[in-house]
């Protein structure tokens, strides 16, 4: 995995604390390999969505608005990714979103990196 760092890291404990204790509305960054592509969801926005691994074994999805972001071009199984957005819980583990801007601008935009390129 590349791209580590004590302060990735502590994101990966500041993730697993989120979903102990059934936080939601945490903005955060961290970084993870995909390990499944999903379809995308057609509902209301359209997001793109894959599922990522962190470094402690828990599984994320990641849903990135593709009517207000670029989509993340030729994403492969195994990808590394950096991702910065809203972590929402669920039984699952959660869901990370906003990983593009505000237009609005009321929220913190995010964004996602992958091959040394930022989406957002």
């Amino acid at each position: 995995m590349s791209g580590t760092s004590a302060a990735m890291d502590d994101s990966v404990r500041q993730l697993e604390d989120a979903f102990t204790n059934q936080i939601s509305d945490l903005q955060v960054k961290s970084h993870g390999n995909i390990v499944k592509l999903l379809p995308d969801d057609l509902e209301g926005s359209r997001h793109q969505r894959f599922i990522v691994q962190l470094s402690s074994g828990k599984t994320l999805l990641i849903a990135h608005n593709s009517d207000l972001a670029p989509r993340v071009k030729s994403v492969q199984l195994g990808d590394y990714v950096e991702f910065y957005g809203e972590y929402e819980w669920n039984p699952e583990w959660g869901v990370i979103h906003w990983t593009h801007q505000d237009p609005t601008k009321r929220h913190i935009g995010g964004w996602i990196k992958h091959n040394g390129k930022v989406y957002q």
